[in-house]
C-alpha cells in the first residue's frame, strides 16, 4: 500500500458500565450522530433483556457479551480471482473485524425484526443470540457453512 495506515481512534468507555465494547456497539447503533439516543436505546434494551430472563444469574451486560460471542464468526469467505475463475477462499477473521461484524449483524437483524421500538427489537435479538437462535446467529452459521464448503480452496489464501 502506498499510503500509511490511519491511526486507530481512541474510544472512551461508556458512562454506566465503563466498557469500551458498549461504546463501540452504540456507535454502530447510532444514526445521524445521535449518540445519547443510541445509549438510551441500548440501556433500555438491556433492562428488557433482564426482565425477559429473570431466572438467569448473569447480569444483563454479561448476557449481552455472551450473545455477541454466540454471533461472532471465526472464518469468512473472500473472493479471489485466479486464472479467470473466481474462488471463494475461506480466511480467518482478525479479532477487531470479528467484533465489528458481530455487532453489525446483531444490530441489522434487530432492525429487520418486527416490534414496537428499537429497544424492543434489540432486546429480542439479544435474547435470541444468547439462546443461539435468531437471524444474527443464523448468519454466523451460514458464514461457517460457506467456509466449510469451500475448504478445498484454502490453499489459495493470500
Amino acid at each position: 500500500m502506498r499510503k500509511a495506515k490511519p491511526k486507530k481512534r481512541i474510544i472512551l468507555p461508556d458512562p454506566i458500565f465503563g466498557e469500551i465494547a458498549v461504546t463501540k456497539f452504540v456507535n454502530h447503533l447510532m444514526y445521524d450522530g445521535k449518540k445519547n439516543t443510541s445509549f438510551e436505546i441500548f440501556y433500555e434494551s438491556l433492562d428488557k433483556v433482564k426482565a425477559k430472563l429473570p431466572n438467569e444469574e448473569m447480569s444483563a451486560l454479561e448476557i449481552w457479551k455472551k450473545a455477541l460471542d454466540n454471533v461472532t464468526p471465526q472464518v469468512e469467505v473472500k473472493s479471489r480471482r485466479i486464472g479467470g475463475a473466481t474462488f471463494q477462499v475461506p480466511t480467518e477473521i482478525r479479532p477487531d473485524r470479528k467484533e465489528s461484524i458481530s455487532m453489525k449483524n446483531l444490530i441489522s437483524f434487530a432492525r429487520k425484526r418486527g416490534g414496537k421500538s428499537m429497544s424492543d427489537k434489540l432486546s429480542a435479538e439479544i435474547v435470541d443470540a444468547f439462546n443461539s437462535t435468531g437471524g444474527a446467529f443464523k448468519r454466523k452459521e451460514d458464514m461457517h457453512r460457506m467456509a466449510e464448503a469451500n475448504r478445498a480452496f484454502a490453499h489459495f489464501r493470500f
